[in-house]
């Protein structure tokens, strides 16, 4: 063991007339654990939940959205132009609008999405998020069954409804009377639930079929086309090549408009988050500073005397650079390991639950990415050698004359 090492752990594990010093150390110690700790949780649930919210947000909708101002007459030949296109997975039309529904319970407002029952699946996870029914029943099979309505689970639960109960949906879209426009009431047979996982989507969604759609929207064209991507983050370059490549007849729109000051807000609270929790690891550091500085006032004599036999100012240096690193190398690993697997237990089991329709998700999220936990690591480390800096250099630079005078 080098020399400078075994005079460093001697240190550390102090006893005697030196316990004080070594209670110091531990509790530095455990300041930086603690820390670390702190840091790597809070990363791991702003990083989880903004990557549940995304992957909820991007499956109960499509990747980009292409429009036409003029109304999109043949859908079917736009589909077969888009999904020529590189990166381009799959391509639904969709005709959006919004009604009052009335069922057996309360009524409340849905906002009604017309899609086409065999493409849909293919840009959002509906296919996979049906609790009960289907989407082919969407479809009347005669003239005379009523059309079909697909609802969110929590808004079936509010409006008091289930598979094959009826409901009514009030649209602004109406017929001329001498009094006015009346609103239209048309009728709609519950043949599916589905839970999406976004509060807002489950408790004020519902989908008809295309003709219905437009019926409800008031308008005989199809209002835009979505379109899922292979690879999320090239949607962006994705909706530029569409535009470029068809025209100004076009306009694109993706994920990433439509959600960014959502994001911007995630963004930010992380970062916030990370530099006022990381302070923990700076006052931290600070212990370490203070149990040096004390350190190097016990060892006063010690050190005079190494000196004398021939220790050079750089060996005392690297003494209490040592100690003090060892502090934070030991805090920071039993801090990173305990914070990640708590991290993965408390995702594991989803021991955090949290209001649904506030935060969108029902349990608090955590997801550790290597580079943040490499980071806070390193990050860590750092600053504990940084903080060893002072008290190693005033070490060296003492005079062993004047502190063997009164000895």
């Amino acid at each position: 063991m080098p020399f400078e090492l075994q005079v460093a752990l001697r240190y550390l594990l102090a006893k005697r007339r030196q316990v004080f010093i070594s209670v110091i150390s531990l509790v530095s110690t455990l300041g930086v654990t603690v820390g670390v700790m702190a840091l790597v949780i809070a990363l791991a649930m702003m990083t989880g939940l903004q990557g549940e919210l995304q992957s909820r947000i991007l499956g109960s909708s499509a990747h980009v959205f292409v429009y036409k101002p003029a109304g999109i007459t043949d859908y079917r030949e736009e589909i077969s132009k888009l999904s020529k296109v590189p990166g381009v997975i799959g391509a639904a039309p969709a005709v959006i609008g919004k009604a009052l529904i009335r069922g057996l319970g309360q009524d409340g407002f849905v906002g009604v999405k017309g899609i086409d029952p065999a493409m849909e699946p293919s840009v959002t996870d509906i296919g996979h998020a049906m609790v009960e029914g289907s989407l082919s029943g969407l479809t009347p099979a005669t003239e005379d069954d009523l059309p079909g309505i697909v609802l969110g689970k929590d808004l079936a639960t509010d409006v008091g409804v289930k598979v094959g109960d009826t409901v009514s949906l009030l649209t602004a879209n109406g017929t001329l009377s001498p009094m006015g426009v009346m609103p239209r009431q048309r009728r709609f047979k519950v043949v599916g639930l589905f839970r999406l996982g976004l509060y807002e989507v489950d408790a004020g969604s519902g989908f008809v079929d295309l003709e219905r759609g437009m019926l409800l929207a008031g308008t005989d064209r199809v209002e835009h086309i979505e379109v899922k991507v292979a690879q999320i983050y090239d949607a962006p370059r994705i909706a530029d090549h569409i535009a470029g490549e068809f025209g100004q007849d076009y306009v694109t729109q993706d994920w990433t408009d439509i959600n960014r000051q959502l994001y911007s807000a995630l963004l930010l609270e992380k970062i916030g988050m990370g530099i006022g929790i990381g302070l923990i690891v700076a006052v931290a550091a600070l212990n370490i500073v203070a149990s040096l500085i004390l350190l190097v006032m016990e060892k006063t004599r010690d050190i005079a005397i190494l000196k004398t036999m021939g220790a050079s100012s750089k060996s005392i240096t690297l003494i209490f650079l040592l100690q003090g690193t060892i502090i934070g190398v030991i805090g920071t690993i039993i801090g990173a390991v305990s914070g990640a697997a708590l991290a993965y237990v408390l995702d594991r089991y989803r021991l955090i639950t949290i209001p649904g329709d506030i935060y969108q998700v029902s349990y608090l999220p955590f997801k550790l990415l290597p580079g943040d936990f490499v980071a806070v690591v390193i990050g860590a480390v750092i600053v504990c050698f940084a903080a060893t800096l002072y008290p190693s250099r005033q070490a060296a630079k003492l005079d062993p004359a004047q502190a063997l005078r009164y000895e």
